[in-house]
């Protein structure tokens, strides 16, 4: 297996737990935050928990996590996932172009049909 195919492995299993998708996307929404206000955002989940779940992630390399005094403040790593998304979904971009191209084709003959009928 290669380097780039590990950290898009590493990136799928890290974003298999909808707990850990969730802290993305409130990480995308809100910006930096400290584990403290991460773990605040999900109550029904220990402390201890939430550490495992920014531990995955930040191993898996979806998010940064930088050292301030004794806290660590999470952001996203952007990079990371433009990189999975240009690695793995891009593949999937002629798909959906054919896909939408054939929607178009339809639309625009119903609506010459409309027109001549």
């Amino acid at each position: 297996m290669t380097r780039r195919h590990a950290a898009v492995d590493d990136a799928f299993q890290a974003l298999a737990d909808p707990t850990r998708r969730d802290i993305l996307d409130l990480l995308r929404r809100r910006g930096t935050l400290t584990a403290g206000a991460i773990a605040s955002a999900y109550p029904r989940v220990s402390r201890p928990g939430i550490s495992r779940h920014l531990r995955v992630l930040r191993e898996a390399g979806l998010v940064i996590a930088d050292e301030a005094g004794r806290e660590r403040r999470y952001r996203l790593n952007g990079a990371a996932l433009a990189r999975v998304h240009r690695d793995w979904f891009a593949r999937f971009a002629p798909m959906w172009e054919d896909s939408l191209a054939r929607l178009k084709a339809n639309v625009e003959g119903a609506a010459r049909g409309r027109r001549a009928g």
